[in-house]
């Protein structure tokens, strides 16, 4: 892990500057580059703007009650009545411990049913999405309960975990929605790849996985959320060598970065989404964003040098 990832992750866990950097101009000014707002009107206006499907999701993890949760699961319950209203080509991902999972599983699960069927109801799709770690297993367990019922949802995995790999053989299985990222949570190394080439072959050997025959007869929709081009050049590849048509193969990633290939990929016929974040809790989102890709550090400072 470099330097500056590990100096970002550790800004994501705190507190003290969760609760002091958002005021400052120049910070929230930055930020605007890879998030449109912080209410769900500014990520549908800019849905509407890019003209490609995308997926929304509501920012904020933890949450201090229960009471809370309710209000979340309330929320994507109304925006997927909007989508629906509006026809627009947006999907929904959710985080487990948005949902109440750290207060109490039954209503979690409860609050995460009610969104699957509620877009179901609507044709659409709920993604779950993965926290660190210490939500690994219990997220599972409740994807795996909620594939039972509802082939309409997905789940995210993370190459840089050493146990991803046993995972996805289980999700493949089930005919899940997977979406493959690489991992934005500071992990030991006894559980994650501490080497981003170990990172990116993990990567590699699942979306070989995910682009499998086998795969493809479960019904698997398998989906690279990556913003590393070599990797996306040899997925391509992958794709054709295997005889793959574009529309076979399915790519996200986030808004504000990497525009002309979103495009490019557009273009060419591939299933595209963008990832749009949005809400008030945006600051360890932000910082997990740029240790990603600590390049994008030099970038910001750059955009704002020049206004």
């Amino acid at each position: 892990m470099s330097v500056l990832r590990s100096i970002l992750l550790s800004a994501s866990e705190s507190r003290w500057l969760r609760e002091r950097a958002v005021r400052y101009p120049f910070v929230r000014r930055a930020v605007s580059r890879f998030m449109p707002g912080e209410a769900a009107d500014d990520a549908l206006a800019a849905s509407r703007a890019l003209g490609v499907g995308t997926v929304l999701t509501r920012l904020g993890e933890n949450l201090g009650s229960a009471s809370e949760a309710d209000g979340v699961a309330n929320h994507y319950l109304n925006l997927l009545d909007r989508i629906h209203a509006e026809r627009l080509d947006v999907e929904i991902s959710v985080k487990l411990s948005q949902l109440g999972l750290d207060f109490s599983r039954e209503e979690c699960e409860a609050h995460l049913y009610g969104l699957a069927e509620r877009a179901r109801s609507r044709n659409n799709w709920v993604w779950v999405d993965m926290e660190s770690t210490a939500y690994t297993d219990v997220t599972l367990e409740v994807y795996r309960r909620l594939r039972a019922r509802f082939p309409n949802t997905g789940v995210c995995v993370q190459s840089y975990l050493y146990r991803t790999a046993a995972d996805v053989e289980s999700l493949i299985a089930l005919g899940s929605g997977i979406r493959l990222v690489k991992g934005a949570y500071r992990e030991p190394p006894d559980k994650a790849f501490p080497k981003k080439e170990d990172v990116d072959a993990s990567y590699f050997r699942l979306a070989e996985r995910l682009l499998s025959a086998d795969a493809s007869a479960k019904g698997v929709r398998g989906i690279f959320g990556t913003h590393d081009s070599n990797l996306i050049r040899r997925i391509e590849e992958l794709g054709r060598t295997r005889g793959l048509a574009p529309k076979d193969v399915e790519f996200q990633m986030l808004y504000g970065i990497g525009r002309s290939e979103q495009l490019r990929l557009a273009a060419a016929g591939y299933r595209f989404r963008v990832l749009i974040s949005y809400g008030e809790a945006w600051f360890p989102w932000y910082m997990r964003r740029l240790a990603e890709r600590p390049a994008n550090v030099l970038f910001v400072m750059r955009s704002l040098v020049g206004g």
